[in-house]
């Protein structure tokens, strides 16, 4: 019995050719019309913030990082400045999707927020504070509602403030958010 050898190129080109066509075709699981589908980001957790939020988990290795830093301003206020890392702030008018990496963050004095940034800058009005120290948090969170988290933890900040000037002026004190909207537990803008 003699064995012929026959060139296996044609064969593998039938095998590319009919792999490569049934990834290109339009089907309710494919990527049709230029639309790409929606990857999970992190995995949603039971734990939720104060508000309701649930924690959506991270890898540490991917997971959004952020330092707050608060400085006096010469002029009595406070400058905030948050520094980040794996995370870019979104656009107002972003979609309500979550996405790595991207979100916006909730700052919060004493526990009490008083703004949500797409910026990571944000000014303290002088004799906002009484006498004392407080605290102000920045935490994370996805353009969805969800708040970032690492080991169940949420990715936020704080750094503590003295103030040793005199009392603030009633419309002078911090005062939680309006809530409209735009605003976190807002009414959604399309």
């Amino acid at each position: 019995m003699t064995w012929t050898r026959r060139p296996i190129i044609p064969a593998l080109a039938v095998c590319v050719v009919v792999l490569a066509g049934s990834a290109g075709c339009d089907s309710p699981g494919g990527r049709g019309g230029g639309e790409v589908p929606a990857s999970p980001v992190g995995r949603l957790l039971d734990e939720r913030d104060e508000d309701g939020r649930p924690y959506r988990e991270v890898d540490e290795q991917d997971a959004p990082e952020v330092t707050v830093e608060v400085a006096p301003d010469g002029e009595g206020g406070w400058d905030v400045r948050l520094r980040v890392r794996n995370f870019r702030f979104s656009p107002d008018g972003t979609g309500r999707r979550a996405e790595a990496g991207r979100g916006l963050a909730h700052l919060e004095v004493n526990g009490r927020r008083v703004a949500v940034l797409r910026t990571p800058e944000y000014h303290l009005a002088a004799g906002a504070f009484p006498r004392g120290t407080h605290q102000v948090t920045a935490r994370l969170y996805a353009d969805d509602g969800s708040v970032w988290a690492v080991d169940g933890k949420p990715v936020e900040s704080t750094a503590d403030i003295t103030v040793s000037g005199q009392e603030p002026t009633p419309e002078q004190s911090v005062a939680p958010l309006a809530q409209g909207p735009g605003s976190p537990g807002g009414p959604v803008r399309a």
